[in-house]
């Protein structure tokens, strides 16, 4: 009987993840693998990082997803400028009552887009660092817990650096996974081209289609779903592999074996199984590692790219055979 609770719950997990995706890609078109990674982070999680170059719908998607969700949104646009009390909140001293009144600032939310996070400071950076990583942050000395479910999704322009200021390894590991948006192919551009003969952006009509109530159930049962001694392996073997690389200054850290995890138990979930096979991690590998490796001064002189290396080491580590029992 519990057995097959738990198969009713990853089945709603993937009529969740079929929702989603059917509303995200009704206005963000030919990008089902980018769609999917999206999921399968907020199902774990985990907060996104978007990179990629101006004008590759990084903004929409992150619309179109918020869109789809029936939680409260904030969009924090970061520049220079921008204060860590602004995207916190302040104190504001209430006459009438005589004393001070909390006004909350928009990381106060359960999905907040955080466009163009390397125009920010260090110091409002910093000021994310709490949120992301503890779903709180301290106000006047006090802590307040941020809402359920907490998703952050950032941009992030990795070519252009007047007026920015590069995001340091700490910030970047709270990321539970980076997503590098591409191109669209022919078809989907001329589609986005007929799409866009409205006056209105279509990712303005669309309307939720999940509840706040039934995520978090469906987040908590992701952490259920079965990891074979043998494919977990596999995943230690991948991680082993970056720290002994020679092109990397670093190898993955605890946390990126965590995240990995945790991304493989979702993605198995997001396409109806209650267990990890080991194309799941070899899949999440990628966007997982990207932002946690960095590369040797040598590597950098060679015009190395971390994705490079990424692949290179997943065509050596070999893939367990876990059916041949």
């Amino acid at each position: 009987m519990v057995h097959l609770v738990f198969v009713n719950t990853v089945q709603a997990i993937g009529d969740f993840a079929s929702r989603m995706r059917t509303s995200i890609s009704s206005v963000f078109l030919g990008k089902t693998d980018v769609i999917n990674t999206l999921i399968t982070a907020f199902l774990a999680r985990g907060h996104v990082l978007l990179e990629d170059v101006p004008g590759t719908g990084k903004t929409i998607l992150a619309r179109a997803f918020a869109g789809s969700l029936d939680l409260s949104f904030a969009r924090i646009q970061c520049t220079p400028d921008l204060l860590p009390a602004d995207i916190l909140g302040v104190s504001i001293w209430r006459q009438k009552d005589e004393r001070f009144v909390y006004r909350r600032g928009p990381l106060v939310n359960q999905f907040v887009l955080v466009d163009e996070i390397n125009r920010a400071t260090p110091r409002t950076q910093s000021a994310l660092l709490e949120a992301m990583s503890e779903g709180q942050i301290s106000i006047d000395g006090k802590r307040l817990a941020l809402p359920e479910p907490f998703f952050v999704l950032a941009t992030e322009n990795p070519v252009e650096f007047e007026g920015t200021f590069p995001l340091p390894e700490a910030q970047k590991d709270r990321f539970l996974l980076s997503v590098k948006v591409g191109y669209p192919d022919s078809r989907s551009e001329a589609a986005m081209l007929e799409q866009h003969r409205r006056i209105s952006h279509p990712v303005n009509d669309l309307k939720p289609v999940a509840q706040a109530a039934e995520i978090l159930p469906l987040q908590e049962a992701v952490t259920q779903i079965y990891v074979d001694p043998m494919v977990q392996d596999y995943l230690l073997a991948l991680v082993a592999a970056t720290r002994k690389e020679a092109s990397l200054r670093t190898g993955i850290s605890p946390r990126g074996t965590l995240a990995l995890y945790r991304c493989a138990q979702a993605r198995a979930a997001v396409y109806g199984r209650d267990y990890v096979v080991p194309e799941d991690i070899k899949d999440m590998a990628l966007p997982v590692f990207r932002q946690r490796l960095f590369l040797s001064p040598e590597s950098l002189v060679r015009g190395l790219a971390a994705d490079h290396i990424i692949e290179s080491l997943l065509d050596l580590v070999p893939i367990p055979d876990y059916r041949k029992d």
